[in-house]
C-alpha cells in the first residue's frame, strides 16, 4: 500500500484462454473479477479490460506486443497494483512486474488477501494463514514481513518491509509447523463442541451458496441476528451458527451460515477450510441459495456442486434450492423463472430482502425434515420419570398410555434424538 495512507491505484486484466473458461463469459468472468479487487479494502480500482490470448506466454503470460500495451496504461493511470484472474507462475510473477514496473497479485493471491482482512475467529485466521504459506512457499519472491504482524492483511499487495529476499523455504515449513500445532488444538476445541451439539436433539441446516447470493441475508431474517449481509464478494467468512424456531410452528432447528463459494476457489483454500465447511457434512439439510437474478446463476450453481462434491457431501443429504433476489427479476423475466421452478422439486424461490416466499421455504425444511423422522413404540416404567419428562420437553411424544407397568409412548424423532434418549 502506498505509505501516505491513499488507496492502491489497481487495474484488473481477465485473460481470455480458450478452453479455460469452463464457456463463461468473459465479460462476465472480469466482473467477477473486479468485484473480488473491489471486496479488498485499501483497493482503488482503475478499471479492467478481457485480454485474449491464443496460449499462455511461459514466461510472461502475455506476448511483447501486449506487455508494451499494458506498460503504457500502467504509466498513464499511475498504477500500482495489477490484479489478474487466473494462475501466474512465479516466472511469469516476477517477468511482468520487472516489465511493468508494478507488484502483480494473482487470483488466489487476491482471494487469500480477501479471506485474511475478513477472518474474524481463531480457526479462520490461521487457515488463512496456512493457505498463505502454502501458497508463497512456491513463490518466495517477497519478505515474510506479515507474519509477524498480528492483524491485518497477508503482504501480498504490499506494506513495510516488501523487498525480494533470499527464499528460506525451512523457515516457512517451521512456521507451517507451528501453526498446524495451533490449528489442531482450536480444531480439537472446535470438535469438543460439535461433539455437544451431537447431543442437543436440532437438527443442522446449512445454507451454502456462490458468494454474495444472499445467505448472510436470509439467515439474518430467519434468525434476527446481525451478520455482515452487503452487496460484495465473501461479506461472511467464518461460520455462524444459531438455534431458532422456524416460522410457523416449525422444529427448532441450528441455521448455519457458510462462507460463500467460488469458481476457481484456490486449492489451498478448499484444504484449509475443509474443518471450516465440516459444519456442511455434518448437516441434515443443505439449503443452496442461489442469486436467480444473476446471468451466470446456473454456471455458479455447478461451481457449488463440485466443490460440495469435493468436501465429500452425502448424496443423501437431502437439499433445497432457494432462487433468491426474485425482487431484482422483471415481470418477464419472472414469469419465466416462475414456470422453470415449477418444473423443479426441491426449488423454493424468495426475496430475503422483502420476506417474499419465507413461509414457502420454512414449510418446505419442516417437510424435508420430517423426512428424516419415525415413529416408535417405547415403554416406560414409572420410575424412568426424567427420560418420560424429557420426551415431553422436547415434543416428541404423540400418544400416551399409562398401564399397571408403567407408560407406553408413542414417539416421533429423529436418529439424533434417539441417540441422545438412549445416553440419557
Amino acid at each position: 500500500m502506498p505509505s501516505d495512507g491513499a488507496d492502491t491505484r489497481a487495474w484488473v486484466l481477465h485473460p481470455d484462454i480458450p478452453n479455460q473458461d469452463k464457456g463463461r463469459d468473459p465479460s462476465r468472468a472480469l466482473e467477477e473479477a473486479v468485484s473480488l479487487a473491489h471486496a479488498l479494502p485499501g483497493i482503488d480500482v482503475r478499471g479492467g479490460s478481457v485480454v485474449r490470448l491464443t496460449r499462455p506466454h511461459p514466461g510472461m503470460l502475455f506476448g511483447k506486443g501486449k506487455v508494451t500495451e499494458l506498460k503504457a496504461l500502467a504509466e498513464a493511470e499511475e498504477l500500482e497494483l495489477v490484479l489478474i484472474d487466473g494462475p501466474v507462475t512465479p516466472v511469469q510473477q516476477r517477468n511482468l512486474e520487472k516489465a511493468l514496473g508494478v507488484k502483480l497479485l494473482d487470483r488466489t493471491g487476491l482471494i487469500l488477501e480477501i479471506f485474511s482482512d475478513r477472518a474474524a475467529t481463531r480457526e479462520g485466521v490461521l487457515q488463512v494463514e496456512m493457505a498463505a504459506l502454502s501458497y508463497q512457499r512456491t513463490r518466495l519472491v517477497r519478505a515474510w514481513t506479515h507474519l509477524e504482524r498480528q492483524r491485518g492483511g497477508l503482504g501480498f499487495v504490499g506494506g513495510p518491509g516488501e523487498t525480494q529476499i533470499e527464499a528460506d523455504r525451512r523457515a516457512i515449513d517451521e512456521q507451517l509447523v507451528r501453526l498446524r500445532r495451533q490449528l489442531e488444538k482450536v480444531v480439537k476445541t472446535r470438535s469438543l463442541h460439535r461433539e455437544a451439539r451431537a447431543k442437543v436433539p436440532f437438527p443442522i441446516v446449512a445454507l451454502v451458496g456462490y458468494t454474495n447470493a444472499g445467505k448472510s441475508t436470509l439467515f439474518n431474517h430467519l434468525t434476527g441476528a446481525e451478520v455482515m449481509a452487503k452487496d460484495m464478494l465473501f461479506a461472511t467468512l467464518d461460520p455462524t451458527m444459531r438455534k431458532i424456531n422456524l416460522p410457523g410452528g416449525g422444529p427448532e432447528v441450528i441455521l448455519s451460515d457458510t462462507v460463500g463459494f467460488i469458481s476457481d476457489l484456490p486449492t489451498e483454500l478448499v484444504a484449509s477450510f475443509r474443518a471450516t465447511l465440516e459444519e456442511v457434512t455434518a448437516a441434515d439439510l443443505i439449503c443452496h441459495v442461489r442469486d436467480i437474478s444473476h446471468p451466470e446463476s446456473e454456471e455458479q450453481a455447478r461451481d457449488v456442486t463440485e466443490i460440495l462434491d469435493s468436501l465429500g457431501v452425502a448424496k443423501t443429504t437431502p437439499q433445497i434450492e432457494v432462487w433468491n433476489k426474485i425482487d431484482l427479476l422483471d415481470a418477464d423475466t419472472r414469469q419465466v423463472v416462475d414456470n422453470r421452478a415449477a418444473r423443479h422439486e426441491n426449488v423454493q424461490l424468495l426475496s430475503a430482502v422483502t420476506g417474499e416466499g419465507m413461509q414457502a421455504l420454512s414449510d418446505a425444511i419442516v417437510a424435508a425434515l420430517a423426512g428424516k423422522t419415525q415413529e416408535e413404540t417405547l415403554q416406560l416404567g414409572f420410575e424412568a420419570g426424567r427420560q418420560r419428562a424429557w420426551l415431553f420437553e422436547k415434543g416428541l411424544v404423540e400418544e400416551e398410555e399409562q398401564g399397571e407397568d408403567g407408560y407406553t409412548l408413542t414417539v416421533r424423532w429423529n436418529d439424533k434424538q434417539k441417540a441422545q434418549f438412549a445416553g440419557l
